[in-house]
């Protein structure tokens, strides 16, 4: 029950982008179609997960028993970024297609703050590496969530007549604005699933 309530509470009540804003750049930038920002969000997935794996075990293997706990965000970054390469690297000799499909997003999650974000989440809330897992790939659906749904939702406005002094940027931001306030809707869902199944 602890993970499915991990899995909800990362989709919709705490969503990493319009909950806690980490990964806005690509939330903004990569969103202008729904094709583009479902495959950002797949690219987001997969290096999210073996990103918190790897993180995971530096930190309690490596940083943790020698005292390097302060080291946590450089390490973390250069894991992070190394991790980006070889798997570009692997997808290019393995699988072409894939690497084609992925191939412009995957630089781009070098710099995604979503990825470093989530990583040094399940330390602080002190997941095992089965939570860690489940708490990554969940949060990795919820940025995929939000970004198709915004992206929808991008097209629909490039086919809507829109004020002059809202064109652009402006209408964009209010646009995200808005759909942060419906994901708020889901806030004290988790709570609510808690209390139903006694686990408080």
């Amino acid at each position: 029950m602890e993970y499915i309530l991990i899995f909800i509470s990362a989709i919709f009540v705490n969503n990493i982008v319009l909950a806690q804003f980490l990964g806005i750049c690509p939330f903004l930038g990569v969103s202008k179609k729904i094709d583009t920002s479902l495959g950002m969000s797949a690219a987001v997935a997969f290096v999210m997960t073996l990103a918190t794996i790897v993180t995971y075990l530096v930190q309690k293997f490596v940083l943790d028993p020698n005292g390097l706990g302060y080291l946590q965000t450089i390490a973390f970054i250069l894991v992070i970024a190394s991790l980006v390469q070889m798997v570009e690297i692997i997808l290019k000799k393995v699988s072409p297609s894939l690497y084609q499909a992925l191939g412009i997003f995957l630089p781009l999650i070098t710099t995604n703050c979503a990825v470093l974000g989530v990583a040094i989440l399940v330390i602080q809330k002190d997941f095992n590496l089965l939570q860690s897992v489940v708490y990554a790939f969940s949060t990795a659906i919820g940025f995929g969530l939000a970004m198709t749904v915004f992206a929808g939702m991008r097209e629909q406005l490039e086919l809507s007549k829109v004020p002059k002094g809202m064109q652009g940027m402006a209408i964009v931001l209010v646009s995200a604005g808005l759909l942060s306030l419906a994901f708020m809707g889901f806030s004290g869902v988790d709570g609510g699933l808690r209390t139903l199944f006694g686990l408080d």
